[in-house]
């Protein structure tokens, strides 16, 4: 029996006969993405694809497109009314083909197959230097992580040196930072009012390139902030550190300023984000007409690991406030949390349930960190005066509402639905908002969370992320004292016991962090083996664009105080510092002893190996219980041999 082909109409076009099978003749907007192409909210070329679409455009994607041929793949749709729009896709290409010690990797998941080779290094500018090639004047919109990060001067890890905004190597006329949801529905409105693509100069959370003498267009309602120049961050790294804290507190804040810095003979602008979407806004987005699947195109080269990854989870709520120093998604995706309502979330889960692999296991009830849903500050004014990177570091702001009473009831509504066996909570926790020591104005349904994520949405594992046990590293992460670690677990085994889980609590940590030695990774090999741990979870810290610890890792200078800290660059220190989470495996064992010793820590190096003679003699005191007990006979015979053996006894006649 012949196989029913799909309707490809329910996708968006990928090539010029899926476009005339809508009777599309010309194109509004062609999309080109260095994904394959996922028609799923988890992916941002879907996203705003669909929103193009509802706006009324007629819009096409051009996955992966061969950059090494004649460019075909960038020609067959043509010149479009409006603009192409570019990304890389769901990760910076960087990070996507190069691990911590820049070795190439040799898959990718957003690829079919897994397959690497797929896409460029700086996937962004390769694609924007061809369009501007082949179609020199049409505009182009670049957006996406790898654009929305490096829109200022920043360091670029893999060729080690600074680079300038990405709107200068890539010649792209219009840059889309963060979610781009709302920067694209108000560049479409102008552009459809017939306002020149040059003059879209006011539209927020977007950034542009002009002459330097030109004038900079006024806005009275903007107040700019001018940052030091790229040359001046060539030439000093104090002035590339102090940059750092104008752009991520203008970037957090609710009435932010406008970026202006010079870059060779040309200025860089940049406007301030849109407020925090809105409820409705964020459920906007998540309800448009998605297929959920890969383009059936990829049906005979492989499954799609990312997809394969999300395809049964749902997405609560974006952004975060946790502020590490190591993470993008707040430079990404905001400070603030915009959390979707319960009807959209389970409108989606009812598209899940009758997808038609579906066995009945939700993957993932979450977002950036999954406790943080419907979170936000008590009082609004408060928050709108706020230029902290974090809510929850050094401390839990007053204004903050930890409540998870919310979460905890979204939790059990998807619980209900008949058709769902398990629904698991795969995103990582902030532990700190769950211990009291830490959260000190935790109520009553931090703990009632615990109980329903414990008992219901964790499939054996719980993953958290105290990301290290030093306390001069965690304050430059911007992460909670370890001890906080602590009484979680306590909580945990608590919680294990009292309901009979028999769960394992699953950390997270980071080596070669800036401020990190290798001393400090002895104290985590020696704090984690004290709690029962052999780490598995663990990572080399990686320098991407828009980090705290990025800059650090640069230029030796924390950006808010401008105190020099030290971080581990060669291979070979990188590579020492990770060999202490794996203290237990043999071939470790004796480097580490001599490294201890050599840097005269005997504490270190007791605690770490001394209790090995304890569990030794732990197994010998098992073997003996497990032997059978002598006989009568036996001990009386067993007792003859000890005293004649013994001098001590005969002389005292026993």
């Amino acid at each position: 029996m012949k196989e029913k082909q799909p309707d490809l109409t329910r996708w968006l076009p990928t090539t010029k006969k899926e476009a005339e099978m809508r009777d599309w003749d010309e194109l509004d907007v062609v999309l080109i993405s260095g994904d394959a192409y996922v028609d799923h909210p988890a992916f941002g070329t879907a996203v705003i694809s669909r929103i193009i679409e509802k706006e009324g455009y007629k819009v096409a994607i051009v996955p992966q497109p061969n950059w090494h041929d004649d460019l075909r793949d960038f020609k067959k749709f043509g010149r479009p009314r409006y603009f192409f729009g570019v990304t890389s896709g769901c990760m910076d290409s960087m990070v996507s083909h190069y691990t911590a010690n820049k070795r190439r990797r040799s898959t990718d998941a957003y690829t079919p197959g897994g397959k690497a080779g797929f896409r460029p290094d700086y996937a962004v500018a390769t694609y924007t230097k061809i369009l501007k090639f082949l179609y020199p004047d049409v505009p182009v919109i670049i957006g996406g992580i790898e654009a929305s990060l490096r829109r200022v001067t920043h360091y670029d890890y893999w060729s080690d040196k600074l680079m300038p905004s990405i709107l200068e190597t890539s010649g792209a006329d219009l840059l889309v930072y963060g979610m781009g949801e709302q920067a694209i529905k108000e560049i479409l409105k102008l552009l459809e009012k017939g306002v020149p693509f040059h003059q879209l100069t006011m539209v927020r959370q977007t950034g542009y390139i002009r002459d330097r003498n030109a004038d900079i267009p006024k806005n009275r309602n903007w107040k700019d902030s001018f940052i030091c120049s790229h040359q001046s961050c060539l030439d000093d790294k104090k002035a590339f550190a102090s940059n750092f804290k104008q752009v991520e507190q203008e970037s957090n804040k609710i009435s932010a300023n406008r970026i202006i810095q010079e870059v060779s003979d040309k200025t860089v602008i940049i406007n301030p984000p849109f407020r925090t979407m809105k409820e409705e806004e964020v459920d906007a987005c998540f309800d448009l007409p998605y297929t959920r699947l890969p383009h059936p195109k990829y049906h005979k080269r492989g499954a799609i690991p990312a997809y394969e990854m999300i395809k049964f989870s749902i997405t609560m709520h974006r952004g975060c406030f946790g502020g590490c120093s190591f993470c993008t998604i707040s430079a990404h995706q905001g400070k603030f949390i915009a959390s979707r309502s319960q009807k959209s979330i389970l409108h989606e889960v009812d598209q899940v349930v009758n997808m038609p692999d579906f066995k009945g296991y939700i993957s993932d009830l979450g977002g950036p960190s999954a406790n943080m849903y419907k979170m936000k500050g008590r009082v609004q004014e408060i928050c709108d005066r706020c230029v902290a990177p974090s809510c929850i570091f050094p401390v839990i702001c007053g204004n903050l509402n930890t409540s998870h009473s919310q979460l905890t009831e979204m939790y059990r509504k998807v619980d209900q639905h008949p058709k769902i066996k398990k629904a698991f909570v795969g995103s990582g926790i902030r532990y700190d908002l769950v211990t009291e020591s830490y959260n000190k104005k935790a109520d009553s349904s931090v703990y009632d969370y615990l109980v329903q994520l414990l008992t219901r949405h964790v499939s054996g594992r719980l993953k958290v992320a105290p990301e290290h046990t030093s306390l001069d590293t965690l304050k430059v992460m911007r992460k909670p004292s370890f001890a906080h670690f602590k009484e979680f677990k306590k909580l945990f085994d608590r919680i294990d016991r009292e309901f009979g889980l028999n769960q394992q609590l699953v950390p997270y940590f980071i080596s070669s962090h800036p401020g990190c030695r290798e001393e400090e990774m002895a104290n985590l090999a020696v704090e984690t083996k004290d709690l029962d741990f052999k780490l598995e979870h663990v990572q080399d810290f990686t320098p991407t664009p828009m980090t705290v610890a990025t800059v650090i890792y640069y230029s030796g200078y924390h950006p808010y105080t401008l105190k020099n800290y030290y971080t581990s660059k060669s291979i070979e220190e990188k590579r020492n510092q990770h060999r202490f989470f794996f203290w237990y495996r043999k071939e470790n064992q004796a480097w580490i002893k001599k490294r201890l010793t050599e840097a005269k820590r005997p504490d270190l190096l007791k605690r770490l190996f001394c209790l090995e003679n304890r569990e030794l003699r732990q197994k010998e005191t098992v073997v003996k219980k497990r032997m059978p007990k002598p006989s009568g006979k036996q001990r009386r015979g067993k007792n003859r041999i000890e005293r004649t053996n013994n001098p001590g006894l005969k002389r005292k006649g026993l």
